[in-house]
């Protein structure tokens, strides 16, 4: 299970930096200016370059998308059910989910900047459960079927 976890985390790595990379460019077509935002404009000014900026961008991304693919072991581990999974995968989600994105500007520094950001979040991370839950449902019953057979 250590090596699986660990697999995992290196795999998140670039799948957390292309995540990042794939966010900047929707957010920087969404301000619509010509100007590609790799960071938040306020994390530069937070580390007073961009240069500065996009090396803790990255570090941290790093990090978040290890701890994202390592903890999606979390639905392989049958001693829990659906529902303690799911809260448990939510729980460590989230608590990593807010410090990131408070730390790196993705959101508003505001209470309503803060409530925004967990709603849509919980919106994203509902409906990504809601498609998996759905294909988990299509592949039991296709397995049902093929072991009546």
């Amino acid at each position: 299970m250590k090596k699986k976890i660990l697999f995992r985390a290196l795999m998140g790595i670039p799948i957390g930096l292309a995540v990042c990379t794939v966010l900047s460019i929707n957010a920087s077509a969404l301000i619509d200016d010509g100007t590609f935002y790799a960071v938040a404009p306020s994390l530069i000014e937070a580390y007073g370059s961009e240069l500065n900026a996009m090396y803790v961008q990255t570090i941290i991304v790093s990090l978040y998308g290890a701890m994202w693919g390592a903890i999606s072991v979390i639905g392989e581990c049958e001693r829990l059910n659906l529902l303690k999974q799911t809260a448990l995968h939510f729980i460590i989600c989230t608590s990593a989910t807010f410090p990131v994105a408070y730390f790196l500007h993705w959101m508003e520094h505001s209470f309503m900047g803060i409530v925004r950001y967990f709603l849509i979040f919980v919106f994203i991370y509902f409906v990504i459960w809601l498609s998996q839950y759905i294909a988990m449902r299509r592949n039991i019953k296709r397995l049902n079927e093929s072991l009546r057979k």
